[in-house]
């Protein structure tokens, strides 16, 4: 299979404004309803770190590149932008594809 078809794994690494780690998780909950709908997606996990709530990782799978990208233009992820502006230190997204 070439790697343009082959599922796109997302990592993304957020580290929340202190205090605001419940108002942002609930902004997720809708993102994620909203998201597990669109065409493509596979997976779209939601993890906090048991030790510091302030840390959340996404772990998504996508059929391909091209509906990951449809995704990031999603009018629901641009009301959870605007929803969480000032709520997110730090946002790591890294694109992935499965080694074996």
């Amino acid at each position: 299979m070439k790697a343009d078809t082959m599922v796109l794994t997302i990592l993304a690494q957020i580290h929340v404004v202190p205090g605001k780690e419940d108002a942002l998780v609930a902004e997720m909950h809708k993102l994620i309803a909203a998201t597990k709908q669109e065409a493509g997606c596979l997976q779209y996990d939601m993890h906090i770190d048991n030790d510091n709530p302030g840390f959340i990782m996404f772990y998504e799978n996508w059929e391909t590149r091209d509906l990951w990208l449809d995704h990031m233009k999603a009018p629901h992820l641009a009301a959870y932008n605007a929803a969480t502006k000032g709520w997110i230190q730090s946002l790591t997204l890294n694109e992935m594809t499965r080694a074996g």
